[in-house]
């Protein structure tokens, strides 16, 4: 029986054990605690213990980085997906030579067993003990408001004391410090070898680009070495898999610099899958109620002052464009012009068609769709190919309900949002609930309606079956959502969909409709996004594929290989035959040798490849090859075609024999 007061060790001898979980907050596992604390384990293979390890890890990098360049300056090292990253001011940037002496004083520091020790300190402390670090200075400054400090700054400081973490040898002494909110694992050894440096890459202080560039380096950490090799394992395939390698090598999308960074344009190839992805999704809207409805591109900058996006949003969009301005002869204005913006959101102008006659109880509820292109300011250096853009285009619904609809027409969003996912193959699926931080002036409305807002979409999360992750403070500014987050082929997780309670725009708008009682109510609107982007939904697909596309997606779905040249009109008829039910097929007559445009082909990652010599044009048949090599030989040319469109219809992914059998 343990006597109280007691610390972690005590508590929880298990060496898996890293930190606690005290009375809700995250402590070092040094922390004494009383009887009446409720106090949890964190283990070093849970979603925090991990993210401790990490920043753990993030200190050793930095201690490193000093032993080894005594003059760099820290800035911030926090946790990351995966890893971390520590950013440092050195007066020349960081090598590969650089980080193999780096890793080797990491692996020295591990071995030290250097105890990470919590110290409260005064701000004036903390300024005399980081005299000699301005970035810490900096955020010490900043305390309180470190959401705006910087990203990240959370780890180092926040709304409560000061900390600094000692790391401690066995014989009692400091061989470093950082300012730092912790927790940490006790001592540097549990980091153990499942840890390595990955790359380097600049980054601006604070990011933005008119503070000075650091060299950030990152890593990652897992409780063991075969953890690590793993990750390794992961990180191999996806550079394989790749979407901006694949886009170039399959000839889909680019990227000129003519057009300006995060400005995709699709080739013919990517130019059929896209359009197939939104061919698909446009039959399941109109199947289930949905009103498709086309807004401009541009509109006066007062329909952004009123939805909101002007006052919490700017940075996200373009610069205004200055228009109609009049000027006389004499060059003195006659008409003063007016800012219009390109759109970053299609909300606003779905309100003003919904505003625009008057509206009855019996039309909700009322589902507007749109594929609406939208214009954001991404900073230049978080684009990364078509996963983050500067122009997209939105699958965008806005669904207006009677306030006793809600529950129902967010379980049909979600049931709807699923089954089309499904549809395009991915199936494993968890959900996060995203809300409002309290105290935080960037989430507007009343507070009684986000409580019922997020308990709504609570229950109807919670009623799905999928595991519920929950994602404080990350709700819109308007209000809590929904997200889908779906696992690809690898194992990674990637945002899907959105489905978001708003009260406010209705409100900011004056949206009304005629209840049975004949008088005016406030519809609540839901804003759903299947895809997010219709872009970065493409670059999903093709890794998640690793462009191998099923049948119905593919931009050349079959391509037939006659095994001479006197069977190429044979197989030319049933391309014919193919291109006339839809099927994007050719024939190639190219005077490259049969096996060599079989690899071809391969490389493109056709599904299905028909091939005939003698035989099967005296017989009436084909022979089908798949894309991991195997056959099917002799099949009659009406049962190869039956199974062709069988397979597109069918949305199949065809790789084998047996995947058409």
């Amino acid at each position: 029986m343990t006597d109280f007061p007691a610390d972690g060790f005590a508590l929880f001898p298990d060496r898996s054990v890293v930190a606690l979980r005290v009375n809700g907050e995250l402590k070092d596992l040094a922390t004494t605690v009383r009887a009446d604390d409720q106090v949890e384990p964190v283990t070093i293979d849970s979603a925090d213990g991990l993210s401790i390890l990490r920043h753990s890890t993030a200190h050793v990098l930095a201690q490193a980085v000093q032993r080894v360049k005594p003059q760099a300056n820290l800035g911030i090292g926090p946790p990351v997906t995966d890893g971390f990253y520590y950013d440092f001011q050195v007066d020349e940037p960081f090598t590969p030579d650089d980080l193999k002496v780096i890793k080797k004083e990491m692996e020295r520091i591990v071995r030290e067993n250097q105890r990470f020790v919590r110290r409260v300190v005064t701000d004036d402390e903390a300024r005399a003990e980081l005299a000699d670090e301005p970035f810490k200075l900096e955020l010490i400054g900043l305390k309180g408001g470190s959401a705006e400090a910087a990203e990240g700054a959370s780890v180092e400081v926040g709304a409560g004391e000061l900390t600094i973490y000692d790391n401690v040898t066995r014989d009692g002494e400091t061989a470093w410090k950082d300012l730092c909110r912790g927790p940490h694992v006790p001592g540097t050894r549990l980091i153990g070898n499942g840890w390595d440096l990955t790359r380097i890459a600049g980054a601006y202080w604070r990011g933005s680009e008119k503070n000075p560039q650091l060299q950030r380096i990152y890593g990652t950490a897992w409780p063991t070495k075969d953890e690590l090799r793993a990750y390794q394992h992961r990180l191999e395939e996806a550079a394989k898999r790749d979407h901006r390698k694949l886009g170039k090598e399959l000839d889909l999308f680019s990227f000129p610099d003519e057009i300006g960074p995060g400005l995709a344009v699709f080739h013919p190839k990517g130019g059929i899958i896209r359009y197939e992805i939104e061919r698909y999704m446009r039959e399941r809207l109109l199947a289930n109620g949905y009103d498709v409805v086309n807004t401009p591109h541009i509109t006066k900058g007062d329909l952004f002052m009123t939805s909101g996006h002007l006052q919490w949003y700017a940075d996200g969009m373009y610069p205004p464009m200055v228009l109609d301005e009049v000027v006389d002869a004499d060059g003195h204005v006659s008409r003063e012009g007016q800012e219009y913006y390109l759109k970053p959101m299609n909300c606003p102008f779905h309100n003003l068609i919904f505003r625009s006659r008057g509206r009855s109880y019996r039309e909700l509820p009322l589902r507007l769709s749109e594929f609406g292109s939208v214009y954001r300011y991404e900073k230049s250096g978080t684009l990364a190919g078509l996963t983050r853009v500067r122009g997209m285009t939105q699958d965008d619904t806005h669904i207006y309900v009677t306030a006793d609809q809600v529950k129902g027409e967010l379980t049909h969003s979600l049931d709807f949002v699923l089954q089309t996912l499904r549809d395009y193959g991915l199936n494993d699926f968890y959900l996060e609930l995203s809300t409002k931080e309290e105290g935080n002036p960037k989430f507007i409305g009343d507070d009684a309606l986000w409580t019922e807002a997020t308990e709504t979409l609570r229950e109807v999360a919670e009623a799905s079956g999928l595991e519920l992750v929950p994602d404080p403070g990350g709700a819109a500014f308007y209000g809590p959502k929904i997200s889908v987050q779906a696992r690809d082929a690898i194992g990674r997780t990637w945002q899907m969909s959105t489905i978001q309670l708003d009260f406010n725009q209705p409100e900011r708008f004056e949206l009304e409709y005629t209840g049975p009682d004949g008088e005016k109510h406030r519809p609540v609107m839901i804003h759903r996004a299947l895809f997010g982007s219709v872009e970065r939904f493409f670059a999903i697909l093709l890794e998640h594929y690793a462009g191998s596309f099923p049948v119905w997606l593919a931009p050349v779905q079959v391509v037939a290989v006659p095994v001479a040249a006197e069977y190429g009109d044979y197989l030319q008829g049933i391309v014919a035959d193919l291109k006339a039910r839809g099927v994007r097929a050719e024939a190639d007559h190219s005077d490259d040798r049969m096996q060599k445009k079989i690899r071809t082909h391969t490389t493109q990652k056709v599904p299905l490849m028909l091939i005939a010599g003698e035989q099967d044009r005296s017989n009436g048949t084909v022979s089908f090859r798949f894309r991991d090599g195997t056959q099917l030989n002799g099949i009659p040319v009406d049962e190869a075609v039956a199974r062709i469109t069988g397979a597109i219809s069918g949305r199949a992914l065809v790789n084998t024999a047996e995947d058409l059998a």
